[in-house]
C-alpha cells in the first residue's frame, strides 16, 4: 500500500426528514446565500422547507448553476457574496450545484487578479487562505460532491478541476426521499457516474490496498444489485438508500487512498461533454468499455479481479475472463438505458481528432495510473468507442 494522507471533515446527516436540523447545523445570526439549479426544488417543495428550516436568519436566492456549471454564472454569485457579505453559502441540488458553490467560495476569497486562474493553474487555489463555510441539501445522487474538496467548472469551452480543503462542506443532508422525483435518466447517469469513479481508484494495478479493493468491490457490487429496482420503483427508500450512500462513499477520498488512481475515462469525457453536450455519465459509459479493451495488458491484474470478485466470472483463459468482464460493464449501462458508443449521440469520425486538439489544449497528453496514457492512444480509445 502506498503512503496516503487522509483528511475529510465533512459531517454526515443521513435518512428521512432531516432538514429540520438545519437550525442547529447553520449559526443562528448567519446571513445564507441558496445555491440551486432549475426550478425542480421550488417545484417539488424543497426550497419550501430549507427556507422553513432556516427560520429567521436573512436568507438570499440564487437560481440558475447549470448541470455543467459555468464561470461566469458563477462569477454572478460571487459579486452577491461580496455585495451583501454572505457569511454561509448552501448548496441544494446535486453535483453541479454543490461543485459551483465550491467555487464560489473559492473566486470570493482568492485575491489574484483574474479568477479564471483558479481553473487554469490548479495550484492557484492554494493561495487562498479564508473561507465561507458550506452547506448541503442533496437533491441528486452521483458526484459525491457532498463529501469532497473537489469541483469541476465549464469555461472557456473546456471543464476544468478546482479544489481545496477549503472546499469541503461543513455538513450534508442526504435525505433518500428528496431524490424520488428525479427523471429515470438522471438516476441511470448517477448510477454509471458512481460506478465509475470507483473503478478510476480501482481497475489500476495491484497496491495490496485490500481494504480499499473491498470496499470498492461493495459499492460495485451494491450498485449492481439495486440499479434496475431503484429505477423502476424510485420511492423504494431502502434501495434508494443504498444508491445515495454508494454516491457519497464512492468519491470521499476512503477507496482511493493508498491505491493507485486512474481518472483517464473523466478526463477524455469532460471534453466530450464540454465539445457535444453529452451528459458526463454518458460519456462515461462511453469511453469505460473502450478504454478497457486498448489498456487490457496495463490493467490486467485488475481486470481479472474485476471480472472474479464483482462479476463472478472465473471460467475460462485470462483474455476470455477480461473481455466478458468488460462485456457485462457494458451490457449493465446499456440496460440502464444509456446507450454505450459514440455513435448513439451522432458522433463520427471526423470529430475525433477535434476531441485529441482539445486533450492536448488542456494539458490531458499523459493521463491514465501510470502517466503514459498518450494522445495518440486516446484516439484509438475514441475510434473504437464510435
Amino acid at each position: 500500500m502506498q503512503n496516503f494522507n487522509f483528511y475529510n471533515p465533512t459531517h454526515i446527516v443521513f435518512g428521512k426528514d432531516r432538514l429540520g436540523e438545519l437550525d442547529n447545523l447553520v449559526p443562528k445570526n448567519a446571513k445564507v446565500l441558496i445555491l440551486f439549479g432549475g426550478g425542480s426544488i421550488k417545484k417539488f417543495g424543497t426550497l419550501d422547507k430549507v427556507t422553513k428550516a432556516l427560520k429567521d436568519r436573512i436568507i438570499i436566492e440564487f437560481g440558475g448553476i447549470e448541470p455543467n456549471p459555468r464561470f461566469e454564472t458563477l462569477m454572478k454569485a460571487v459579486d452577491i457574496v461580496k455585495e451583501k457579505n454572505i457569511d454561509f453559502l448552501l448548496a441544494v441540488g446535486g453535483g453541479s450545484v454543490i461543485d459551483g458553490t465550491k467555487f464560489i467560495n473559492l473566486a470570493a476569497n482568492y485575491e489574484g487578479n483574474d479568477t479564471a486562474d483558479l481553473l487554469l493553474n490548479y495550484s492557484a487555489s492554494k493561495t487562498v487562505v479564508k473561507s465561507i463555510p458550506i452547506g448541503t441539501v442533496l437533491t441528486l445522487p452521483a458526484t459525491g460532491s457532498e463529501m469532497n474538496s473537489g469541483a469541476v467548472i465549464s469555461y472557456n469551452h473546456g471543464k476544468f478541476v478546482v479544489g481545496s480543503p477549503l472546499s469541503f462542506p461543513t455538513f450534508s443532508i442526504l435525505d433518500p426521499t428528496l431524490t424520488f422525483t428525479l427523471p429515470p435518466s438522471q438516476v441511470a447517469n448517477g448510477i454509471v457516474d458512481t460506478f465509475i469513479h470507483v473503478t478510476e481508484q480501482y481497475v489500476t494495478y495491484p497496491a495490496d490496498g485490500r481494504f480499499q479493493d473491498r470496499t470498492a468491490e461493495g459499492i460495485l457490487k451494491t450498485l449492481i444489485e439495486i440499479s434496475e429496482q431503484t429505477i423502476n420503483n424510485p420511492e423504494d427508500y431502502d434501495a434508494r438508500a443504498n444508491l445515495v450512500w454508494s454516491a457519497t462513499m464512492g468519491l470521499n477520498g476512503l477507496i482511493g487512498s493508498g491505491v493507485p488512481q486512474d481518472w483517464s475515462t473523466h478526463m477524455i469525457g469532460h471534453e466530450l461533454t464540454a465539445m457535444f453536450g453529452i451528459d458526463h455519465g454518458k460519456t462515461l459509459a462511453i469511453l469505460q468499455p473502450a478504454i478497457w479493451k486498448i489498456r487490457k495488458e496495463q490493467k490486467r491484474e485488475k481486470l481479472l479481479q474485476y471480472a472474479n470478485r464483482v462479476w463472478n466470472i472465473t471460467e475460462g483463459d485470462d483474455d476470455y475472463i477480461i473481455d466478458s468482464a468488460i462485456n457485462k460493464t457494458r451490457e449493465f449501462f446499456e440496460g440502464l438505458g444509456i446507450k454505450t458508443y459514440l455513435s448513439d449521440y451522432g458522433i463520427t469520425a471526423d470529430k475525433i481528432e477535434n476531441v485529441i486538439t482539445a486533450l492536448k489544449k488542456h494539458g490531458m497528453t499523459a493521463l491514465s495510473e501510470t502517466r503514459n496514457l498518450t494522445p495518440d492512444i486516446c484516439r484509438e480509445i475514441l475510434e473504437i468507442a464510435l
